[in-house]
């Protein structure tokens, strides 16, 4: 395993209100796409879309995985999401050896 592809990282993305967001992530988790996705409460979303402020009540999806999966989970976004034009943000991350292991583990296929 490549010292990059071993680093942890947090995808964030969204999804409204009325998507399953639990099927979403469970997608990602049995297909070992991520080790864990947090499915945070629904909350006001306010944005820019084709010239106009978009008001809307989404679900924010917190996703752990290692970086070398990241390709991955972007093609299946394109498969499964709703979104024209889906959010997919991907934060580096420290964390833990013991939770890396983890991470690594739960994400090799």
């Amino acid at each position: 395993m490549k010292v990059q592809e071993a680093k942890a990282v947090v995808v964030l993305t969204t999804l409204g209100e009325s998507t399953d967001a639990d099927a979403f992530a469970r997608v990602l988790v049995a297909e070992r796409l991520a080790a864990c996705v947090n499915v945070l409460p629904r909350m006001t979303s306010l944005y820019r879309w084709k010239g106009a402020i978009e008001e809307d009540r989404e679900q924010q999806l917190v996703i752990k995985t290692t970086r070398d999966r990241v390709p991955a989970i972007e093609a299946r976004f394109h498969e499964l999401h709703p979104y024209e034009l889906p959010e997919f943000v991907v934060l580096g991350a420290e964390a833990s050896a013991a939770y890396l292991q983890w991470l690594r583990e739960s994400v090799a296929t």
